[in-house]
């Protein structure tokens, strides 16, 4: 197995993985609203789904690494996963009250929030031109989030307060990235990503019970959409692009990612009859507009 997936990621050029990479986190909004199952119990079942796909990879190619791990290490992915966790909590919830369009598009602005977190907490530069696109990019998300209220646009059953989570989603993202710049460093991919996934599971294991909501007693094909986010948006969208980090630049990477708000609002037109509002539309083209200067910066 570790010698098949060895000649595998040396055959598969990196840009092919990156438009793979970017086609499977597209599909993850489509079946989260084809799943009607509660959002913090599709949010659980995909990271547990996803760590247990991976958990056979880690323990025959990255056994010796956990051994490596530090106290301070643990602590710190210990951090990203709580943050991935309500990310995910925040975000599947969001799809519950606003557009894919919108949520998806909103969701990807945690580039604007990585900025400022690498500036306060890393005293990273921020340029001129980075605050410029992280300013029109929040343009984009208040014209998004405000317009279709004002208009009366229909785009979800209360799209400011969808909007609004998916926002949360996109700052807990961004922190879940900030905590494992360092890590990511020192630790390979897999390793890292079983400790954030597990700590990530734990986290929305409680959540569901806290809520209340149903572990069990779910049709064939929820726990087939389940597995779906977790193989798709999990595995091939994900993995693969962490993958890619490792082979090219990360503002090609980054750029690359705003495929994912397009790709998902032209599926959701054609598989959820989902036709964005011209408030969408704009909006979501100046938040994109902003990430993109963010991001070359």
């Amino acid at each position: 197995m570790s010698n098949a997936l060895g000649r595998i990621e040396r055959a598969t050029p990196p840009l092919t993985a990156l438009a793979v990479a970017v086609v499977a986190v597209s599909t993850s909004a489509i079946l989260v609203r084809y799943s009607s199952a509660p959002s913090i119990v599709k949010a659980f079942y995909r990271v547990l789904f996803t760590t247990l796909l991976l958990a056979p990879l880690a323990a025959a190619r990255h056994r010796e690494a956990f051994g490596r791990l530090t106290n301070r290490d643990w602590l710190v992915a210990g951090a990203g996963g709580v943050a991935l966790a309500v990310h995910f909590a925040s975000w599947f919830e969001s799809l519950e009250f606003t557009s894919v369009a919108a949520s998806v598009t909103i969701v990807q602005s945690q580039v604007l929030f990585v900025a400022v977190g690498a500036s306060w907490l890393l005293a990273e530069h921020v340029t001129r031109r980075t605050l410029a696109g992280m300013a029109l990019a929040l343009v984009g998300i208040a014209v998004l989030s405000v317009g279709d209220s004002i208009t009366g646009a229909v785009s979800g059953p209360a799209p400011l307060y969808g909007n609004a989570l998916a926002l949360v989603g996109a700052v807990c993202a961004a922190g879940y990235v900030l905590a494992g710049r360092s890590l990511r460093q020192r630790i390979p991919l897999i390793p890292y990503v079983i400790v954030v996934y597990s700590v990530c599971t734990v986290v929305l294991f409680a959540l569901t019970l806290a809520d209340g909501a149903a572990l069990v007693d779910y049709p064939a094909s929820e726990w087939l959409l389940f597995l779906g986010m977790a193989v798709g948006p999990g595995i091939f969208g994900h993995t693969v692009l962490n993958w890619a980090l490792a082979h090219l630049e990360s503002s090609v990477v980054s750029v690359s990612l705003l495929g994912e708000p397009i790709g998902s609002a032209l599926l959701a037109l054609v598989l959820l009859g989902e036709v964005p509002s011209v408030i969408t539309v704009v909006g979501g083209a100046v938040i994109l507009l902003g990430i993109t200067v963010t991001a070359r910066s």
